[in-house]
C-alpha cells in the first residue's frame, strides 16, 4: 500500500508542478486597460540580444541574453512616460521610457545560454552591459537592475 501511495503522489506532483512553475514564470506588462502576459516560451520567441558582462552580484563574466526591455514595452504599446518594474518580492523601481534604448537594458532570460531560476535571480533579470560603458557603472543604474522581474506597469500620466 505504501508503494502505491508513493506512486500516486509522484504522478500528482508531476501533474501539479507545471502549473505552479508557469505561474512564477509569467511576465505581465500593463498599459492602462491592456495587459500582455508572457510565458517563458513567449519571451524565448522574441528577438534576443546577448552580451557578456560582469556584475556586482555575480562572479566572472557572464553572457546574458534576452529581449530588450524596449521591445517588451512595445508589445503593450508603451512608448513614453514612466514604467514601474516589480519583482516577485514586490521590490519596485521606476524608469523613464526615454532612458530605455534599443541596446539596453535587456530582460535576460538566459545566463550563459541556460535558463535560470529564482535562486539565481530569475527567471527574468533586467541587465545592462555594465562593462561596455562607464555610464552603466553607477549606483543609479545598478539600482535599476531588478531581478526576479514579474510585472511592468506604465504609470498613469499626471
Amino acid at each position: 500500500m505504501t508503494n502505491l501511495l508513493k506512486a500516486i503522489l509522484t504522478v500528482l506532483s508531476f501533474i501539479a508542478l507545471p502549473s505552479l512553475v508557469s505561474a512564477e514564470d509569467i511576465l505581465s506588462i500593463t498599459n492602462g486597460d491592456v495587459t500582455v502576459e508572457l510565458t517563458k516560451a513567449d519571451v524565448a520567441k522574441l528577438e534576443q540580444t546577448a552580451f557578456e558582462t560582469t556584475t556586482i552580484w555575480t562572479e566572472g563574466k557572464i553572457e546574458f541574453s534576452g529581449p530588450t526591455l524596449k521591445s517588451i514595452l512595445e508589445l503593450a504599446n508603451i512608448t513614453e512616460g514612466v514604467v514601474s518594474l516589480t519583482a516577485i518580492n514586490d521590490y519596485t523601481i521606476e524608469i523613464p521610457v526615454a532612458d530605455i534604448t534599443e541596446e539596453a537594458p535587456i530582460v535576460a532570460n538566459l545566463m550563459n545560454g541556460e535558463p535560470f531560476n529564482r535562486r539565481e535571480k530569475g527567471p527574468y533579470w533586467v541587465v545592462y552591459p555594465f562593462d561596455a560603458d562607464k555610464k552603466y557603472q553607477q549606483e543609479e543604474v545598478y539600482a535599476l537592475s531588478i531581478w526576479q522581474l514579474s510585472s511592468i506597469l506604465k504609470n498613469p500620466e499626471e
